[in-house]
């Protein structure tokens, strides 16, 4: 039961840290176009994971739990992503034009 949550735990860090590092609303440090590029390898990785691991699932449980953390991961950020988005839609409607300070989120 524990190295379950171990496996999951070690993807849920590895995604949200990969997420983070590259900006979750915003590039950091590259172009919009290698940021797009980045995301879409994250997902094509995702995707081959799944697959190998449904196709031998018994053998790689461990594999299962990982990718139960890598899309808790990926949740969050997308939940941070959104929420940034609300924000933004909440200043935008309230007339606010002044440009804030981000946080490392994005808000």
């Amino acid at each position: 039961m524990i190295p379950d949550w171990i496996y999951a735990l070690i993807g849920f860090l590895i995604m949200f840290g990969v997420l983070v590092g590259i900006g979750i609303n915003q590039p950091r440090g590259t172009s919009i176009k290698t940021w797009c590029y980045g995301y879409l390898t994250i997902s094509i990785i995702f995707d081959a994971l799944v697959i190998l691991a449904l196709a031998n699932a018994s053998q790689y449980v461990w594999l299962n739990n990982l990718l139960l953390g890598l899309s808790a991961g990926a949740a969050t950020g997308l939940g941070i992503h959104v929420a940034h988005h609300i924000s933004e839609e909440g200043e935008h409607q309230e007339g606010a034009e002044k440009k804030k300070e981000t946080s490392i989120f994005g808000f």
